[in-house]
């Protein structure tokens, strides 16, 4: 056969190359190329010439085997062809069952073998931190199905489990209520705000928090006959079940908010019957204090990120709600009904911009009309110290006082001088030697969990030191979760969460600042 021209053979690189092309020419003499046809066909060649293969029959744009181009442009021939390193996977990625191939190669890494255990350990506790709060709050995913479930809802697709009130707070009366959801009864409350103080607007821009009151469904209603609010008697309400329909349209038409959370009672009427309590078992009293604060500073930190409402911090509006499970703690042994750890919901809230809650003197309304949101938080949390531990002071004789002259807080338990300490950190009458909520709510963790003073009594406080702490402390929680778990079988609760919460995210530099103010 003769030698085939070279024309076709320097198109048929080109082509190959540059496969993005449109249709090629049509060459003389060349057969007509099919419909749809990228490549032309090409002349027969001699039997073993490369270029003879018809192009249906060639080698894939694959990486399998590289092109002449590509390879003349420097690329080796056999990079496609040998396996590519994987590259190993981070401390958070590994699991018990992770093969020996790729472990192997973490434990080659800079970091060591230490490294590679203390990222396991950080990992582990946010998951274990996510785990314990979708317990607390429900799953997510859940949660938005009964919000689009409840969408248009009235009283007539609820079921009324309690006549009166379970709750009344400052701005709303609370009852509990029943609702059918696939296949089981849930039940959430209905709160219903007092005349002038609904702000669901504000509410439902705030996100999901542990300590923020939620809503899921809203609807405006006659009022349930059947329902009593306080004040009203039993006797006018009874009477009210047997008037005409056309009376019944008469009854008020009110606003109904839904939360998945049945408070059962406010803390200012915990405060108030807890009075014994605190004089019996100081410690633990004095231990939820701080717990219950801890919740509070927790709440207001999203409040401020999210830069779209203000909690008003009375404590008649700050709502108490059972958890589902006791803590490890008082697993296996009734705990006094004081002693058990609620969550603290904040449940009323305003536009930052808006005028601030009603004051009770002009003093107090001259010193809060003039402070950014923050600011009138972190006065509010310091009288709210006081009041949880039955001193009596209000913030107008607060911010007349000077910082060290503040009512005094008995010496109780081993929270008292530290809650005594924040207070003065939080009403110091120089803003600007006033701590804010995120450092308030790492001196309620020192208080809780450490480290306390009497590690600094043989050793000067270090960062490595502190470091030291914070490995060694994370190792044995995880400990304690693994016998727990082990043991008695018992669901950790919302203490367990706070505590991995923090545990999760210090550092040696936050503790060095936060003991340096809290143990000055």
């Amino acid at each position: 056969d003769p030698k085939p021209p070279p024309l076709p053979k320097k198109q048929l690189q080109r082509a190959e190359s540059l496969p993005e092309q449109g249709p090629s020419q049509h060459c003389p003499g060349d057969p007509t190329p099919g419909t749809g046809s990228i490549l032309p066909p090409h002349p027969p060649r001699k039997d073993g010439d490369p270029s003879s293969v018809p192009p249906q029959d060639r080698p894939s744009w694959g990486p399998k085997k590289p092109l002449t181009k590509s390879q003349s442009l420097g690329e080796p021939v056999t990079r496609s062809n040998s396996p590519q390193k994987t590259p190993s996977p981070s401390p958070a990625e590994l699991t018990f069952g992770t093969a020996d191939g790729e472990l192997g190669q973490v434990l080659q890494s800079p970091a060591g073998v230490c490294g590679v255990v203390l990222g396991c350990q950080a990992a582990a506790l946010g998951r274990l931190s996510a785990h314990i709060q979708e317990e607390l709050v429900g799953p997510e995913e859940q949660q938005q199905l009964l919000e689009a479930e409840l969408a248009g809802k009235r009283w007539a697709a609820l079921c009324i489990l309690q006549r009166e009130p379970c709750c009344e707070s400052g701005d709303a009366w609370y009852f509990p209520v029943g609702f059918a959801f696939q296949q089981s009864q849930l039940v959430f409350a209905a709160k219903v705000p007092k005349p002038g103080c609904a702000s669901p607007g504000v509410q439902s821009s705030l996100g999901v928090h542990c300590s923020i009151q939620r809503l899921i469904g809203r609807f405006t209603d006659h009022f349930p006959p059947d329902l009593l609010l306080p004040g009203s008697s039993g006797e006018q309400n009874q009477s009210s079940l047997r008037e005409e329909p056309a009376r019944l349209a008469t009854r008020p038409v009110l606003q109904v908010l839904l939360s998945p959370e049945v408070p059962y009672q406010t803390l200012a009427s915990f405060v108030k019957g807890s009075q014994g309590l605190h004089r019996t078992s100081p410690g633990h009293y004095e231990r939820l204090a701080c717990l219950l604060l801890l919740q509070v500073c927790m709440g207001l930190e999203h409040l401020q990120v999210q830069n779209a409402g203000q909690g008003d911090l009375r404590p008649e509006n700050l709502l108490l709600v059972r958890c589902p499970c006791l803590p490890w703690s008082q697993h296996g042994k009734e705990a006094a009904p004081g002693l058990a750890l609620p969550r603290l919901l904040i449940s009323s809230f305003f536009k930052v911009k808006d005028k601030r809650r009603p004051c009770s003197t002009s003093q107090e309304q001259d010193w809060t009309e003039g402070l950014a949101a923050p600011a009138a938080d972190e006065l509010n949390v310091g009288v709210l110290i006081y009041h949880i531990l039955h001193v009596d002071i209000s913030l107008e004789n607060a911010l007349g006082f000077r910082s060290n002259r503040l009512p005094e807080i008995p010496s109780q338990s081993i929270y008292s001088t530290g809650l005594k300490r924040l207070a003065t950190l939080l009403l110091h009458r120089d803003p600007c030697k006033r701590v804010s909520m995120g450092q308030a709510r790492s001196i309620l963790q020192v208080l809780l969990w450490g480290p306390r003073q009497e590690l600094f009594a043989r050793s000067k406080k270090t960062l490595t030191l502190l470091r030291s702490w914070v490995e060694v402390k994370r190792t044995l929680l995880l400990l304690k979760f693994a016998e727990n778990s082990a043991g008695a079988g018992a669901s950790p609760g919302l203490e367990e969460w706070l505590c991995c919460q923090y545990f999760k995210d210090v550092t040696e530099h936050t503790l060095y600042q936060v003991t340096q103010a809290l143990y000055a």
